[in-house]
């Protein structure tokens, strides 16, 4: 490990989040980390019981003189993103995270970091671990695969918990206090191209879309950041025609909450024509980097010799199909909510792009916290990929968290943030997806509200946790805690 936080307050916090960092836990591969959080239990003595899908939940008595407060659930998700630069060497499934101190931050080296939601897991794990701390009875709810398919919560069951209120940690920004989400589904679709063989004479080569920033396809989705495979189907719509380029492979983007940073696509092309070709993407970098200025100044846009190419490239038609696919596709912020100032209202992500022989495959993520325009959305998706001639399927996603204004426990929220930091917190819904909506499906009643730290650039390499506001996060649950 790289670096050393037992200098960073909280310390029970920070040592907790440095071990979580030492165990690979990426969307559907918990099973270490959840291991990890039982026997973490058992060292402290406390019960815990995991499900049949891997959900974990660790009991704590109250202190003395809060034994008739009602059980407070602390939530977050054992899972993280794993998202790296192709040009970092990180295998997700072994290696440990290589954290990084940048002055009042905390990063990983060339990944993302996992503070979403490690930090609010390390959280939970140092509040089982305290001994100062006042509070009622504490139920900790550990899940799994929120990332990826929200497969812990959708399969808790209705009698895992206890608890009548519950505290989610799972939100990114320092002062705010949030009460609902939007909902969200996706759409995978997939077309059959023809193959054949290159023209004699023509080499490969790899186009490659670089630099950009990527995200999180909910938290980002407003800030205009660009798309690394809608910039791939512009470049191929202007290169395929005009330089006689013929397609072998694309691939691009890696998880669907994302926000795509790198696209490539493997090319024949005739060797003479690569010089004109290479400053005819230097001139494409310079207008993306033109059009989209300080949002996104590292775009590149180049070509290299490809090593290993496909024998075959998919038919001049098929190639300009799938090219005008992407570039015509859907994707950013759709609405603003006219209720909730500044709050994304809909979206949608074009998030990767995979060849396999002769299928391309497309996902793309939708969010809405309104249920009609989420799923109106999902129908404007499906007929752009029958009009271009892709097979789409499509699932019913999870639904929003609807925000209840006349929540007591918001207004503790209110009450406790006015008196640890002087002011009461900005009241907030989140255009990401959160587990609440589910788990309160399942427990009629049950009174959410979530809170974190502030995480920037979540779901990208570079996801970075504040650590002054970690210090502040701590003192706001602490105090929650004990005024239940």
């Amino acid at each position: 490990m790289s670096v050393q936080l037992s200098d960073l307050e909280p310390k029970l916090l920070w040592k907790h989040f440095l071990a979580l960092s030492e165990i690979p836990r990426g969307s559907k591969n918990e099973k270490a980390v959840a291991a990890h959080v039982v026997a973490e239990a058992k060292r402290l003595g406390l019960p815990a019981k995991q499900d049949g899908v891997g959900n974990v939940l660790i009991t704590k008595p109250a202190t003395k003189g809060k034994e008739s407060a009602p059980t407070t659930i602390l939530q977050g998700h054992l899972d993280m993103v794993c998202e790296k630069n192709s040009d970092i060497v990180h295998d997700f499934t072994k290696d440990p995270i290589r954290l990084v101190r940048d002055g009042d931050f905390i990063r990983a080296s060339g990944t993302t970091l996992g503070a979403d939601n490690g930090i609010g897991c390390a959280a939970a794990l140092a509040v089982l671990e305290s001994t100062d701390l006042v509070h009622g009875p504490l139920e900790c709810l550990f899940t799994i695969d929120e990332e990826t398919g929200l497969t812990g919560a959708f399969n808790l069951s209705g009698d895992f918990l206890k608890g009548t209120r519950m505290l989610n940690l799972d939100t990114e920004e320092e002062g705010a206090v949030y009460i609902g989400c939007a909902g969200g589904m996706d759409s995978i679709a997939k077309t059959k191209v023809a193959l054949v063989s290159p023209a004699a004479g023509k080499k490969a080569f790899r186009l490659k879309i670089t630099g950009l920033r990527g995200g999180h396809s909910g938290v980002d989705i407003h800030e205009g950041r660009a798309n690394a495979l809608k910039f791939l189907g512009r470049a191929l719509r202007r290169t395929v025609g005009p330089f006689g380029l013929e397609v072998a492979s694309l691939e691009g983007g890696s998880k669907r909450n994302a926000l795509p940073r790198e696209a490539f696509a493997v090319v024949y092309a005739d060797p003479s024509r690569v010089a004109a070709l290479v400053q005819e993407l230097a001139a494409l970098t310079a207008e993306l980097r033109a059009e989209y200025g300080k949002i996104e100044p590292g775009i590149s846009v180049a070509i290299e010799p490809a090593a290993d190419a496909p024998a075959r490239v998919f038919a001049a038609a098929d190639a300009r199909r799938i090219a005008s696919f992407l570039h015509a596709s859907l994707h950013g912020m759709l609405a603003m909510s006219p209720d909730i100032p500044g709050l994304v209202q809909t979206s949608t992500n074009l998030a990767i792009i995979e060849t396999a022989g002769d299928t391309v495959t497309v996902a793309m993520s939708h969010r809405s916290s309104v249920d009609s325009a989420k799923k109106d959305v999902g129908q404007m998706i499906a007929a752009h990929c029958e009009l271009a001639g892709f097979d789409v399927e499509q699932g019913d996603g999870y639904p929003g968290w609807a925000p209840n204004v006349g929540s007591a426990l918001l207004k503790q929220s209110k009450q406790v943030h006015a008196k640890v930091f002087g002011k009461e917190p900005e009241v907030k819904a989140i255009h990401a997806g959160l587990e609440c909506g589910i788990i309160g499906e399942k427990y009629p009643g049950l009174d959410v509200v979530s809170f974190g730290p502030t995480i920037q650039n979540a779901h990208s390499p570079t996801e970075q946790v504040s650590i002054p506001s970690v210090a502040g996060f701590w003192k706001y649950l602490a105090a929650m805690l004990e005024a239940a």
